[in-house]
C-alpha cells in the first residue's frame, strides 16, 4: 500500500486537502464516477455527514470500506 498523499477538494467553494492513499483515492474516484457524481460533490456529502471527531480522510476510508460490506 501506498503513503498517504494531499489531495486537494473543494467543499461547497472552500478549499481542503485531506491525506489519502493512492489506492483508496483511486476508489473514491471510481464511487464518485459510478455514482455519476463530481467527487467534490461526494466528498461534501462524507464531509456533512460524519462524526466530528473523525476527520474527513478516516470518514472517506469508512464510507469506502461500506461500499465493499454492504
Amino acid at each position: 500500500m501506498s503513503r498517504p498523499k494531499k489531495r486537494s477538494l473543494t467543499l461547497k467553494g472552500h478549499r481542503t486537502s485531506v491525506s489519502l492513499e493512492d489506492e483508496f483515492w483511486k476508489e473514491f474516484r471510481r464511487i464518485a464516477t459510478e455514482q455519476s457524481r463530481p467527487i467534490n460533490d461526494l466528498a461534501f456529502e462524507i464531509d456533512a455527514n460524519r462524526d466530528p471527531d473523525i476527520g474527513l480522510a478516516s470518514a472517506i476510508r469508512l464510507y469506502i470500506l461500506r461500499q465493499f460490506t454492504g
